[in-house]
């Protein structure tokens, strides 16, 4: 079954479900790690722990975007209110940037006033029950973000992956400095974890804000759209498809083109079955179809578009 296959009901009950289990996980990993972070005294552990933190955060923020996004259309908001998880994805990854941030200064911070690790054997045991946790999580959030084209979802299963890689450097670092005794490791793996927190908040950043401003769907959704409207035998053609997502739903719209000898009445019809063939591919799409007379000479945007990418070039 594929993502689009889902009826939006459906889909929200999918979503809230991974977000509350992403609560849960995130909670219980955190008190672990405060737990390790305390007897240790490891930096890279407290890391991970202030990591946890943002997760506990993020699934919060995702949980409240979902519930918020799948409220019905209004006479406020007639595109419904999908667009809440990018928000949501959006403030996810300003708190990451900020962890990122304040983990580094205090890797730099230790390099300056060294501290000894105390207890490295506890710290392996409690990131790797993390890791274990992590993995199973990540696992249903792909299938779930899979399934519902969440964004807010694969928001926040990316703070998990980070999780999974910081953790195992984490596991790194302390076997360095239980076996080798270097422990300037410590603070040195932790920088680089929030390093890469810093560069994934950046991506996060950089997809919500690419669908806040209502970027094209990629050319493969563009492509079965193209395909599934001209099969139909009384459609000559189409042009200006725009599309964009509204949080886990599709907009569609375009001009068609129709026999010009056509009346009114049919080629409302003609639309009508359109839409229809269209939304068996994509449920719950909206879509918005401009009929005009095959073979009429008007301006058209694909050409503005074109025009606009040569005069750039």
């Amino acid at each position: 079954m594929s993502s689009n296959t889902l009826t939006k009901a459906a889909a929200d009950r999918l979503k809230n479900t991974a977000a509350i289990a992403s609560i849960s996980v995130a909670v219980s990993l955190c008190l672990l790690k405060v737990f390790g972070a305390l007897l240790t005294d490891s930096l890279a552990v407290l890391s991970s722990m202030i990591d946890s933190l943002s997760d506990i955060f993020g699934s919060l923020i995702t949980l409240i975007a979902i519930r918020y996004a799948a409220k019905p259309a209004s006479c406020e908001h007639r595109y419904g209110y999908g667009k809440a998880e990018a928000l949501s994805a959006l403030t996810q990854a300003a708190f990451i940037a900020g962890s990122g941030l304040f983990v580094m200064y205090d890797g730099f911070s230790r390099f300056i006033t060294p501290r000894p690790i105390a207890d490295t054997g506890l710290g392996l045991v409690v990131m790797i029950i993390s890791i274990i946790a992590t993995l199973i999580l990540i696992s249903f959030q792909r299938y779930v973000a899979k399934k519902t084209n969440s964004q807010a979802i694969l928001a926040d299963s990316a703070h998990y992956v980070v999780d999974i890689l910081t953790n195992g450097s984490i596991i790194l670092s302390l076997f360095v400095v239980r076996f080798f005794d270097f422990q300037w490791f410590d603070p040195l793996t932790a920088i680089f974890i929030a390093l890469y927190l810093l560069y994934n908040a950046y991506l996060l950043a950089r997809d919500a804000i690419a669908l806040l401003l209502d970027r094209e769907l990629p050319d493969e959704i563009r492509c079965r759209v193209e395909k599934t409207v001209t099969a139909l035998p009384f459609v000559c053609g189409m042009h200006d498809l725009r599309t964009h997502d509204l949080g886990g739903a599709y907009m569609f719209e375009f001009h068609l083109e129709l026999d010009g000898s056509l009346s009114l009445c049919q080629a409302h019809e003609y639309s009508d079955a359109v839409s229809a063939k269209l939304r068996k591919e994509f449920p719950d799409a909206q879509i918005i179809i401009h009929q005009d007379p095959s073979g009429i000479k008007e301006i058209r945007l694909d050409d503005k578009l074109v025009n606009n990418k040569r005069n750039k070039s």
